[in-house]
C-alpha cells in the first residue's frame, strides 16, 4: 500500500495542480490538459523503462569497450629482484650457499660501487677499501676469505648481512 501511494504520489500532484489551472484559468485549458498528458506519459515511461532494465539481465561490455579496457596485466616481478632474493635466502641457510651465491655478488657490487664513488680497487688496494666499508661489510666482501670447512653449516647471520648492505648503502 506504502509502495502504491509512493508511486502515485506525484501523479496526484499533477492533477491537483492541473485541477487548479482548470479552476484559476479556464481560457488555457487545452493547453493545460496537454502538459499533464505529457508529463504523466513521460513519467509512465520512466517507470517502465526501470521496470524493463530490472527484468532484463545486465548488458555484456561490448567488443569495442573491452579492447579499450585492455587486458589486466598480470603484476610480474623483476627476474634479477628473485634471483638474489634466492641467493640471500640461501645465503642465510648454509655457509657454501653465502660462499658460493650471495658473497661473489656482493663482492661485485661493492667493487663496483668502491670504483665509482670512491675510485678505490677492492682487489688491488684492500686497506683503503677496509676504510670504506668498515669491518663488518669488508669481512664479508674481502678477496681473501676462507670457504666453508662444511657445506651445511649456518650461513651468514642477518645482523651480519644488514650492517653490510647498510654499509653498501652508505657509500
Amino acid at each position: 500500500m506504502a509502495r502504491a501511494f509512493a508511486i502515485a504520489r506525484f501523479p496526484l500532484l499533477l492533477t491537483a495542480m492541473l485541477a487548479i489551472v482548470l479552476i484559476a484559468a479556464p481560457g488555457r485549458s487545452e493547453l493545460a490538459v496537454h502538459v499533464y498528458v505529457l508529463i504523466v506519459a513521460a513519467l509512465g515511461l520512466g517507470r517502465l523503462l526501470v521496470a524493463l532494465r530490472s527484468a532484463l539481465p545486465p548488458p555484456r561490455p561490448s567488443a569495442f569497450d573491452a579492447a579499450l579496457r585492455g587486458r589486466a596485466r598480470a603484476a610480474r616481478r623483476i627476474p634479477e629482484l628473485e634471483r638474489m632474493e634466492r641467493e640471500v635466502a640461501l645465503g642465510l641457510a648454509t655457509a657454501f650457499d653465502f660462499h658460493y651465491r650471495l658473497r661473489p655478488r656482493l663482492r661485485g657490487i661493492a667493487g663496483e660501487l668502491l670504483a665509482a664513488r670512491r675510485g678505490i680497487e677492492l682487489d688491488t688496494s684492500p686497506e683503503a677499501a677496509r676504510r670504506a666499508l668498515g669491518d663488518d661489510a669488508w669481512e664479508i666482501v674481502r678477496g681473501d676469505r676462507e670457504p666453508p670447512r662444511e657445506r651445511f653449516d649456518p650461513g651468514v647471520q642477518i645482523d651480519a648481512l644488514h650492517l653490510a648492505v647498510t654499509a653498501l648503502e652508505k657509500l
